[in-house]
């Protein structure tokens, strides 16, 4: 072979060499690409499954989406986690005067801050797996006191926390999960039942009454307690209509009144909706008599009971609950329309 046709070989050679070798360029460029987008969209799709996401992706979250913008949960609740966020539906913010978005935006930004923020635990809680009990105390992610009951119901597991009922278990975020609840929750503000009672305006003349009784060194002990306070209407009706009718009551005389309306435990309306398997049982109160508690049937959900009424040995009619589960460090405060009396 001559210098001219080695020369004009190589030439081709290269050539074929040259071309193959930007074709293997190229494609490796395109190969290192197609793996940046894959990346991208994992990460991207991570972030589209966090907890934000899965909120505002519910059509009965709305709410909840709004509450979590307005209280700046948002940057928290994207993080790495792992969290668990207590959902409270759109019905349970409805249930509690938040209407729309827009009463969301025009409220207080502390009272939102502090509400959203109650509902939100450190770690992935799958409640389903905690014991068959009663009111398990478990912590929020600011630290308040959350209580879950693990129940049996005809053939039913229930779920509650602070006696409100979890509809909906474990939707799964790529950093925690959502539980949906049937109320919003309020985080407890007072440590002790006599703190609540003495914060609460429509309870003045009963808190007077603890005072006087000596019953209110009582409510700010460990507990739990569960209280049912007569309203100020209720105290009225009864005889108590002004602090001076309290200040003239004989103190013993007083006490046996008060110690009929606690017990010595802690106990949500739901509890007593979970504990029964009838529509009547009894609560017995810390003078060891005992008050009827009656369920009282949801008319939205046949089959289902939505609150309780209560009646003393001594009632002719019932007592209705004006309000309903105040939670505190040491117990519960329900708000009722008469003065549970005694047969005498």
């Amino acid at each position: 072979m001559n210098t001219a046709t080695t020369l004009s070989a190589c030439r081709k050679s290269s050539k074929k060499y040259f071309t193959c070798g930007l074709s293997v360029i190229s494609f490796s460029l395109l190969m290192l690409t197609a793996c940046k987008k894959n990346d991208d969209m994992d990460v991207n799709a991570g972030n589209q499954n966090r907890i934000p996401q899965i909120v505002a992706d519910n059509f009965n979250l709305k709410m909840l989406h709004a509450s979590i913008g307005r209280s700046n949960l948002k940057p928290l609740l994207s993080g790495d986690g792992p969290f668990t966020l207590l959902a409270p539906s759109d019905a349970a913010f409805k249930e509690a005067g938040y209407g729309t978005p827009l009463s969301i935006a025009t409220a207080s930004q502390s009272l939102i801050i502090n509400t959203t923020a109650y509902h939100v635990l450190n770690g992935n809680y799958d409640l389903n797996r905690m014991p068959f009990l009663f009111n398990q105390e478990i912590r929020s992610q600011g630290g308040g006191k959350l209580y879950v009951t693990r129940w049996v119901k005809g053939n039913d597991t229930v779920i509650t926390v602070n006696g409100s009922r979890v509809l909906a278990q474990g939707i799964k975020a790529t950093n925690g999960q959502v539980q949906v609840i049937n109320r919003l929750l309020e985080p407890y503000l007072h440590e002790t039942v006599t703190d609540a009672v003495t914060a609460e305006t429509s309870l003045t003349l009963f808190s007077q009454a603890l005072q006087r009784s000596g019953l209110s060194t009582l409510l700010k002990g460990k507990g739990p307690y569960t209280v049912y306070a007569p309203s100020n209407e209720a105290m009225a009706k009864y005889g108590y209509q002004t602090m001076e009718d309290i200040e003239k009551a004989d103190p013993e005389k007083l006490a046996v009144v008060l110690r009929y309306h606690i017990a010595a435990d802690r106990r949500f309306v739901y509890d007593y909706i979970l504990s029964t398997n009838a529509t009547v049982t009894t609560q017995g109160m810390i003078d060891n008599n005992t008050v009827k508690v009656q369920l009282v049937p949801d008319a939205q959900a046949p089959g289902l009971y939505k609150s309780i009424t209560l009646q003393g040995t001594g009632n002719t009619l019932v007592s209705n609950l004006v309000r309903q589960n105040i939670i505190t460090g040491n117990g519960v405060l329900h708000i009722v329309d008469q003065v549970l009396k005694i047969t005498q």
